[in-house]
């Protein structure tokens, strides 16, 4: 009985130590108010690196990099206040605008796409960039301060920051105007506060207790702002919460009042705090945006009434028969009931019915009774009630709504049937055109809007009379024939929500002039704020398409793959990880697990493991860790959505803590000199330093070589384009050195090689190429002129579109207006035989093998004739064109590549690009070939020169749909838009659908 008890107690007493090692009340962290000042030397030196690192050629590339066309984006529409949809909360967002204000963006730059040029259009990127890469620099000292905290040695602070800071995923988020950098700030930011927070549960509810307290709440709310990610640190610091509270209830010093006002504390500071400021800002995003922009579309009818130019007019509340009404959808963000003189391809052939979010005269309809009986002037109204049959005619194409037992146009579901506009002149209708009225009491507002159909009030369903299948449209899309228009077929197994219609707009010359009116209540701001966030909610769940840079959580932490971010002039900027720190953080989390599992072992079969400091400090500092990386990914495991391996950085940050606090441990226990503590240290710090090395000219798009290239890829995965880069690092000094600036006239082909350096003030001296020698290469006549250079000027806007002399000549006359000069020469070799076919490339090379054999078949007594081809390399600006150019100072960038594949044959490569504020944008390809033809006398020879310019047919900008609903044509030299309205109806056109959300992932 007595060994029985005492395995009892040694039981309990192992399961109170099991059950203590997770209260962190073991772990005594180092106050960081009582920091030795050789630690704050260390933590200055760090941030300096730091900030070398991450502000290093911030201005690289000095064009839009990957999800700036975003972000960017949306803080140009910030600034000009047109409303948007976003999957992401607007703080970062806000603070891009802001940022971008400050440092003089005037919201002109639209960042439509990746590598639209930063300088031509004086955009203050560098200014935006500064402000994450400062918060990627903010990140080194938190993770320091952090770990000192936590009760880590400073060799072991030390390691933390310097991983973070040689990590090359996170530098190369943070030097663009991306999310994550802010994202991570506040992760660290939050990370530190609780940390600080834990230290002080020997002093509750003091001064610092609530100020660390209220930090982490602060903190919560500044992450969640910036993207939904942060929910998952509250969900970390919630379980730590949980688990601090549960420990605090089994403690029995501490008093049930006492125990609540812990509670209550907690609530306020990590509940209340988060909540509130995640909700003031989007009431600042609200009071920014207040225009009406591309993000209308997504918001319901009530919501628009808040926005600038999209409020609905009062309409005549009571419908009768005669009324002329446009009929909306109740649960696809409201599109209207639409037709248009256009036929299904398909079916019945006949007009097309669809969903159009966008006001027009096409959503017009006129309410009819079964016999269409028109009621004389001064009657009274017979009001629209509950259950009547009805016929809806189209007002602009007399055409009525229709259905019948055809295959919808899209759907592949036998319960749809297709929805179509039918009829013609003289012809009264058919059965098919009935629909019965069914007014949904419990979704009307207002006891006689139960009664009869009122405007916007009502809602109500449409029942085919024929067939039973009730009027139907969600969100599948029309292809290019429907003008990606909304499906709107008629359904017998829909959904309830997608079948329900109302009506917006009334007219009816029966209810007089003092008719009741009716219009759309505007919403508070808790209720604009729900509905955004269910918005928000929906789209983000529906990005699901594919990208070709996106990739799966299971490759994230072998660092799989990464992320194409820009290329352009044989650079690179890929988003990819530090193989050494991320290989090293996911090692360390499989080691905790392994740890865990067998300690848990150990204990259930009675071990005293916990009975050591070291255990109980290993396990709460890492597993605290491992939680907040294992909820930081986990849940993308559940996530259909596109992903990314930024998505992991949050996680990764988590793992670096790991890391951090496992190798503080392992040190401490196997290396218990200060001295081999710190080498060790500084042998990971430099090896980190090393990789990070390898991949810098990724992570900063810097000059590399493609054999540098291929041998950096430890993955077949690894998929950034080696053959981007040149094969010798002295082919980019050549660039650099060619850069100079010219007064005087400016050369159509510069011909001086891009090794030999010109002073930059003197005008580049045109030299002759020297040509190797052609092996019994016969010599032109004398007199005979090279062959000539035909030169041809193209203006072309943004889009690389022709502009004709009148619009080169308008655009001329307007202001702010930037005229930008591409000037390029390409000589080419090609042969031609006596029958005047012209021979290159390939077929070059096999005509040339065939003389070759037939040369050989003459040596042995064959026929003599041959074909002979003489290639020679001629380039030159005319005196005129020179001329023309002598007033003005140019930048010229020359780029000349020289290759000699045999004796006989050479190839030069000239490109010139000229940039300027007056000469127009001009192409120019010249081809030069000097011809010998069979059966001439020795030495003469022809020449022929062509000049290739892809001129075409005038650009049109007008975009593809049925009628002349307004559009902008933007015209621009150096990323300058000019607006040209076509028309004055202020609505887009149609077929441009319902805009896509924006998404970054």
């Amino acid at each position: 009985m007595a060994s029985k008890d005492a395995a009892s107690n040694k039981s309990t007493k192992s399961a109170k130590k099991f059950n203590g090692t997770s209260t962190g009340s073991a772990v005594k962290g180092q106050s960081l108010f009582n920091m030795l000042g050789k630690d704050w030397q260390i933590l200055g030196a760090l941030l300096a690196v730091a900030m070398a690192v991450r502000l290093y050629k911030l201005s690289q590339p000095s064009s839009v990099v990957f999800d700036e066309v975003h972000f960017g984006g949306f803080a140009r529409k910030y600034i000009n206040g047109k409303f948007f949809m976003d999957v992401h909360p607007p703080l970062a967002k806000l603070l891009f605008a802001l940022v971008g204000y400050l440092g003089g963006y005037d919201g002109e730059f639209d960042f439509k796409e990746i590598g639209k040029d930063y300088l031509s259009a004086g955009v203050p990127y560098v200014t935006m960039r500064l402000y994450p890469a400062l918060l990627g620099v903010a990140v080194v000292p938190l993770i320091f301060l952090t770990l000192k905290a936590s009760g880590c040695a400073t060799t072991t602070a030390v390691l933390g920051a310097g991983f973070t800071i040689f990590e090359n995923g996170l530098m190369t988020q943070s030097r663009h105007i991306l999310l994550d950098s802010p994202l991570i700030f506040c992760t660290a930011l939050t990370s530190f506060m609780w940390t600080m927070f834990e230290r002080q549960q020997a002093n509750a509810f003091s001064g610092r207790w609530w100020t660390f307290l209220a930090g982490t709440g602060l903190a919560l709310g500044l992450t969640a702002s910036i993207k939904w990610v942060g929910l998952f640190t509250i969900a970390w610091i919630g379980a730590l919460t949980v688990h601090q509270l549960w420990s605090l209830l089994g403690d029995l010093s501490v008093s049930p009042r006492k125990w609540f006002n812990h509670l209550f504390a907690r609530a306020i500071c990590l509940i209340g705090i988060p909540v509130g400021f995640y909700m003031f800002m989007f009431a600042i995003h609200f009071a920014c945006l207040t225009n009406s922009g591309d993000g209308d579309a997504f918001m319901s009818p009530e919501f628009q009434q808040t926005i600038n130019g999209k409020a609905a007019p009062a309409t005549a509340a009571d419908v009768a028969f005669g009324s002329k009404v446009a009929i909306r959808h109740w649960n696809t963000n409201g599109g209207y009931l639409h037709s248009h003189p256009h036929a299904y391809p398909d079916g019945s052939k006949q007009q097309q019915i669809t969903l159009y979010p966008h006001r027009d005269d096409n959503n017009v309809w006129e309410i009819h009774n079964e016999t269409e009986i028109v009621l004389p002037d001064g009657s009274a109204p017979i009001y629209l009630e509950d259950k009547m049959v009805i016929k809806l005619r189209h007002i602009l194409t007399d055409k009525r709504l229709h259905s019948h037992d055809v295959k919808a146009p899209v759907s592949e579901a036998d319960w749809q049937h297709e929805v179509s506009a039918y009829g013609f002149p003289g012809f009264a209708g058919d059965a098919n055109d009935f629909f019965r009225v069914e007014i949904q009491k419990d979704l009307s507002h207002g006891d006689l809007a139960k009664k009869r159909v009122r405007a916007i009030d009502t809602k109500f369903r449409l029942i085919h009379i024929m067939t039973g299948c009730a009027l139907f449209s969600h969100k599948q899309k029309l292809p290019d024939w429907g003008f990606e228009q909304q499906e709107v077929t008629c359904a017998k197994q829909g959904t309830k929500p997608n079948s329900i219609w109302y009506i917006e707009s009334n007219e009816n010359p029966h209810l007089g002039p003092d008719a009741e009116t009716v219009s759309y209540r505007k919403p508070g701001f808790l209720a604009k704020f729900w509905e955004l966030q269910k918005v928000m909610w929906t789209t983000n769940a529906g990005l699901v398409e594919s990208h070709n840079w996106d990739s799966r959580p299971t490759s994230w932490p072998i660092l799989k793959r990464g992320i194409n971010f820009w290329g352009k002039d044989h650079r690179q900027v890929y988003l990819i990880g530090n193989p050494l720190v991320w290989y090293s953080t996911t090692a360390a989390i499989l080691l905790y697990i392994a740890f865990k599992g067998l300690i848990t072992l150990r204990w259930q079969r009675g071990y005293t493991d916990y009975q050591y400091e070291a255990v109980r400090h290993y396990d709460w500092s890492v597993g605290t860790n491992v939680l907040g990386w294992a909820l930081h990914y986990l849940p993308f495991f559940l996530m259909a959505r596109q992903l990314f391996l930024h998505h992991y950085f949050p996680a990764l940050y988590f793992g670096i803590l790991t890391l951090c606090q496992g190798w503080d441990f392992f040190t401490k226990k196997f290396l218990g000199n200060a001295q081999a503590r710190s080498a060790a240290t500084i042998l990971a710090l430099l090896a980190s330093a090393y990789v990070f090395s390898i991949y810098m000219p990724l992570s900063y798009g810097g000059p590399w070589t493609k054999a540098q290239c291929e041998k950096s890829k430890l993955m077949k995965t690894w998929d950034f384009d080696c053959s981007t880069f040149h094969d010798n690092i002295s082919m980019y000094l050549g660039e650099s050195s060619s850069q100079v600036s010219v007064k005087g006239p400016v050369p159509t082909s510069t011909s001086v090689p891009s090794t030999q350096r010109q002073d930059p003030q003197v005008p580049v001296e045109q030299k002759p190429l020297a040509v190797p020698p052609v092996a019994q290469q016969p010599q032109q006549p004398s007199g005979q002129s090279p062959p000539a250079v035909v030169s041809k000027v193209e203006y072309r806007d943004q889009f690389g579109n022709i502009l004709n002399d009148e619009q080169v000549e308008a655009l001329k006359k307007q202001e702010n207006v930037i005229f930008e000069t591409s000037y390029k020469t390409e000589t080419k070799t090609r042969g031609q035989d006596q029958y005047g076919r012209v021979y290159e490339g390939e077929e070059f090379e096999r005509i040339k093998e065939l003389e070759r054999m037939h040369a050989e078949q003459v040596a042995t007594g064959g026929d003599p004739s041959k074909l002979t081809f003489v290639e020679t390399v001629q380039s030159s600006a005319s005196e005129s064109e020179q001329s023309e150019r002598k007033s003005r100072e140019t930048k010229v960038v020359t780029e000349t590549k020289k290759v000699t594949k045999t004796l006989t044959e050479s190839s030069v490569h000239t490109e010139t690009v000229i940039e300027t504020e007056e000469i127009p944008e001009m192409h120019t390809e010249t081809v030069s070939r000097t011809v010998v033809q069979d059966g001439e006398p020795e030495g003469v020879r022809g020449t022929l020169a062509e000049a290739q310019n892809p001129l075409t047919a005038e650009a049109e900008n007008m975009p593809e749909g049925e009628n002349t609903e307004p559009h902008e044509a933007k015209m621009a030299m150096g990323g300058m838009d000019r607006q040209v309205d076509h028309s004055n109806n202020p609505e887009p056109v149609e077929g441009s659908g319902v805009p896509a959300a924006e998404e970054t992932a």
